[in-house]
């Protein structure tokens, strides 16, 4: 009776039954299907975005910027307005590619259009992730489904165009953002571009980590609470775990200034 009360004063739940294989199947299934959902919720939400900031939305309703529109509007912040930008050419880019890469958009002409562009089964925070480097994702896309197209080994049926499209994602966010194209003559401004370079892969990495346990939905101050005893855990300043945070979710270098570069 004691052991019980003391659990209940902790916040544990009781004993529940042994799931079934089966119900546990069944189970599975339902959030697999759940998360297909968020998935192409997140594709429609996208492809209306980006029309609505194509067509200046804000001007006839009297809002002075996209920001202060979705401000009034929906009620989200600045930087949750433009993630949604960073999603919507994301997606764009990505569906341009496998139309230039594929045929197999025509074989599904009666589906609706946002999930013909669109369900490649990517996480927003993938997309936000490339979004910077949106162009070089298409490319690796349109390149590697132009090279299976030709080489006849392979049908590009939805499943093989599905797992190029997140292949080539995951490849773009763990690559290290390529050098400039002309590098500079000095030597030593050489060697320390490379340097930075390597510093700014590993705080991706680190960022990713943090990322794990504090999703990009979390405000800074709301990961800060959760952040700070990782941080102490893998001798990391709270300031530079935050800025790798950012960096993972944005891709942009920018996010580093100040703290770790």
């Amino acid at each position: 009776m004691g052991e019980q009360h003391e659990d209940q004063e902790h916040g544990a739940e009781p004993a529940r039954p042994t799931l079934t294989a089966a119900r546990a199947r069944e189970m599975t299934a339902g959030l697999r299907k759940a998360m297909d959902d968020v998935r192409r919720s997140v594709a429609v939400l996208a492809a209306r975005v980006r029309d609505a900031h194509a067509a200046r939305v804000w001007l006839p309703l009297g809002h002075s910027s996209w920001e202060a529109y979705c401000d009034a509007e929906f009620g989200i912040s600045r930087a949750q307005a433009y993630r949604l930008l960073d999603v919507a050419r994301s997606l764009t880019a990505i569906h341009g590619a496998v139309a230039a890469g594929t045929e197999t958009s025509r074989t599904r002409d009666n589906a609706p259009a946002t999930e013909v562009a669109f369900d490649y089964g990517l996480s927003q925070r993938a997309l936000i992730a490339v979004s910077s480097r949106a162009e070089d994702v298409a490319e690796l896309i349109t390149r590697r489904l132009t090279t299976l197209a030709h080489s006849g080994l392979q049908a590009l049926d939805e499943a093989t165009v599905r797992a190029v499209v997140r292949q080539a994602v995951r490849d773009v966010r763990t690559a290290p953002t390529p050098p400039p194209a002309d590098p500079p003559a000095d030597p030593t401004i050489a060697a320390l571009r490379r340097v930075v370079d390597d510093l700014a892969a590993s705080t991706h990495a680190i960022g990713e980590l943090m990322l794990e346990v504090t999703p990009a939905y979390l405000s800074d101050a709301e990961a800060a609470d959760v952040l700070a005893l990782l941080c102490a855990q893998i001798g990391e300043p709270l300031d530079h775990g935050l800025a790798a945070r950012r960096y993972a979710i944005s891709g942009d270098r920018r996010a580093l200034h100040g703290t770790i570069l």
